[in-house]
Formats: structure tokens, sequence, C-alpha cells
């Protein structure tokens, strides 16, 4: 039989807050002699339960507003809760928020003492901790610089290099992270499973579905302060990608009072900012991300087949117009794309009335992570010159769940092999 040592417990966690619709009600409520009640009740936590054990990665998934956060400030002691009991086995280093201990006055050498300081750190010990710190930040000549100078990607790492470095039990990170560029998060990545093998615990609170799968053993989901499940990585990515479908379609519907019910749109994060222009001859009605079992989805499964749909309505006459489709990453680089014209697909002349709907299907070979969808509809007008009668950029986007990661950003699915020579 295996003995697990467990590092964390929590049961029956909750915290609730008093919310006053202006100062005032506070101290009017603190002087009533009669108990009048000048607050409601805001439950950020409700009942909630979680063991952790040595050495396991821990992920917590849930929208913002679930509890994520207020669990973590519960488990570092920033804050206490309402109801329920909380024990640690251990010390913690906790990444919560950007900066936060930080005197922004003060250098960032001067921090890394300071925060030894309110961990119990001697200077000493500290003295021999600071040139790890200052590899690990790497952010050069600004260490002797005022933290109020820093950036934002400087401030989390020297938060981060100071986490890792005083020798935690258990390692709290929050989506603070997700500020460094890509090379410190591969940085920090490593340093996980170097945690990870010298048997530390680590919890880890993202949104990046990939993240979890790839570095958690199991995870647990919140959402609207209440646990709605626990288990394997892949089995509450699953559970998370539900919880946020069915909300976003409940809140797309409960704004959008202007159009009619049954769009695709009305169950996708649209992106409010996103551009939308053309000479209106055309017009792109609704959209939508479907996965392989034809359901309305923006969470999209690595290798499995998936399509966007739009329809699309003529307001004018068009002699021959273009549907198009182009996917781009998170910097704006276009990565793949097609058209009706280089698909050699002719709809012919279209009159004022006439509906469209436009498929793009294929299999889904892009890596794991967050992809831009643009739409559109052209044409030539007669001297050759492009016309564009609506065109949609980035206006909603679609996440894409792996399970394996290759280099690049496409999985061409190589058919690998090794065999001895001799």
């Amino acid at each position: 039989m295996i003995l697990t040592e467990m590092v964390i417990e929590i049961k029956g966690l909750g915290k609730t807050y008093r919310l006053y619709r202006k100062p005032s009600d506070r101290a009017k409520e603190a002087l009533d002699v009669r108990r009048k009640k000048y607050h409601s009740d805001f439950h950020a936590l409700e009942n909630v339960d979680l063991v952790v054990n040595k050495g396991e990665t821990v992920g917590i998934l849930g929208r913002n507003g679930s509890g994520k956060s207020t669990l973590l400030k519960i488990l570092t002691g920033v804050t206490s809760q309402t109801s329920g009991t909380v024990a640690v086995n251990g010390k913690i280093a906790a990444l919560l928020e950007l900066g936060a201990g930080f005197n922004p006055e003060m250098t960032g050498m001067e921090n890394i003492y300071l925060n030894g300081t309110m961990q119990g750190i001697s200077r000493t010990a500290m003295e021999r901790l600071v040139p790890s710190i200052v590899e690990f930040a790497d952010i050069g000549e600004f260490i002797d610089q005022p933290v109020k100078t820093y950036s934002s990607g400087m401030f989390v790492r020297l938060a981060f290099a100071l986490a890792i470095n005083v020798d935690p039990d258990v390692l709290i990170v929050d989506e603070a992270l997700s500020v460094g560029d890509i090379y410190f998060q591969a940085k920090c990545y490593r340093k996980f499973e170097d945690f990870k093998k010298a048997g530390k615990t680590i919890l880890f609170v993202t949104h990046d579905m990939n993240s979890v799968l790839k570095y958690c053993d199991r995870a647990m989901v919140l959402d609207h302060g209440s646990k709605v499940g626990e288990g394997s990585a892949k089995e509450m990515v699953d559970l998370y990608k539900r919880t946020v479908a069915g909300a976003n379609s409940v809140e797309r519907r409960s704004t959008t009072v202007t159009t009619a019910d049954g769009l695709w749109r009305d169950k996708v994060v649209v992106n409010a900012s996103a551009l939308d222009y053309g000479d209106g001859r055309m017009r792109i009605t609704d959209f939508g991300a479907f996965d392989e079992s034809g359901g309305l989805s923006q969470s999209i499964q690595k290798g499995s087949v998936f399509s966007i749909r739009m329809r699309v309505t003529a307001l004018a006459e068009v002699p021959d117009p273009i549907f198009a489709m182009t996917i781009k990453d998170v910097k704006g680089n276009e990565l793949t794309g097609t058209n009706s014209k280089l698909e050699m697909m002719d709809p012919g002349p279209v009159l004022p009335g006439d509906e469209f709907v436009v498929e793009f299907r294929a299999p889904m070979l892009l890596q794991g992570g967050q992809y831009l969808i643009s739409l559109g509809c052209t044409s030539y007008d007669p001297s050759g010159e492009l016309v564009v009668h609506h065109r949609l950029y980035d206006i909603f986007s679609v996440y894409v769940v792996a399970n394996k990661f290759v280099v690049g950003a496409f999985d061409m699915g190589f058919d690998m092999s090794v065999e001895r020579a001799n």
C-alpha cells in the first residue's frame, strides 16, 4: 500500500462578503440599535472540500468570479474564511497578485530582502539565496531600480523568482504568470517539473486548459463559489468546457435582446472590439464554431474534425460573391484560411434576399491554444478591384485542447520510427 502525506486539507470552506450600496451604510448598520440590515450577502465560496497530497500538481479551473482567488487568499492567510476549516502542513510560497508585498519606492534588491524578512528568513540566509533569485528573474540592471519603474513583466519575473527560491513545500500560482513572455513561461514550467521531482506541491490556477492537461495530476472546477467537480485533468477540462459553454449560452441570450432566438452567435463569446465594415450589399448575419459531433463549441479537440459556419444574406445584386474565413494566432499572424474562389466554388450571381449557409470544415491540426476567427464576403468589380461587402475581423475565437504537443504551429501527424542500426 502506498502511503500519501496530506499537505492541504480543506473542509466545508465558505467565505461570505457583506456588500454595501454606499460607504455610509456600513456605519449605519453598526450604529443602528434595531440591528437593521443595510448590506446584502455575497457568497464567494460555499462548502468547498479539497485534499492535496505531497508532490501533487493540482489545477483549479473556474471562470472569473468563481471563487478561485478567494480560495487561494484564504490558503495563504491574506483573508480568513467565514466557515469551514483549512489545514496546511508545510511552508507556502504564493504568487497571487502582481507585485503583492512589494514596496514600489524600494529597489528590486531591497524588496528581495524585505520579502525575506516578511517570510521569517534571516538576512544571512537571504544573502545565500539572492544570486539564484537574481539569475532567475533576469531583469538586469533594473534589480537596483525602484520597483515602481518596472513593467508588468519585470514585476512577475521578480515575484516568481522570489516565490520559488525560498524553498517552499507548496507553491501557489495564480494567473499572474500570463503576463510573462513565452520564454519566461517556459522557464517557469521547467521549474514546475523540478519542483515535482523534488516532491514539492503545486496549486495552479489558470484558464489555460492545455497547461492543466500537461502539468496537473488532477484538477478541481469551481463555479459561482461552489465545487462542481474534482478528478483527473482530462475529466475536469471537459467539465470546465461544458460549464463555460452553458454559461456563455445563458449570458448571450440574456444580453442579446434585439436578435431572434436560435442564432449561433447567441451562444458564442463575441469580440466586442472586432472590426466590422463593408458596403452592406451582403451581410453576415450569423456564425459559430462546431465540434466533431456537430455541436456549437468554442473548444475544439486537436485531431478532431471541426467546422466554422456563417450565414450570409444578400441585400443587393452581387455578380460573383466570395466567402472567406481566416484563422490567426493571438499575435495576429495569419496561420491558415481559405475562400470560395480558392476552393474553385462559384455560387453564381445573387439577388436581394438570397441567403447562404457557408461551412469551412477540416481536421484540427493546430497546436493547443487560442485562435482568432475572421469572416468575410467580397467580390471583384468590373475593373478588377476587390470590393468588401461585409468583413468581421477577429469576431470570435476557438480554443484548441491538445493532449500531445509538437514543434511549431501545426501537427502534421508525423509517423516516427527509431531503430538501432546494429
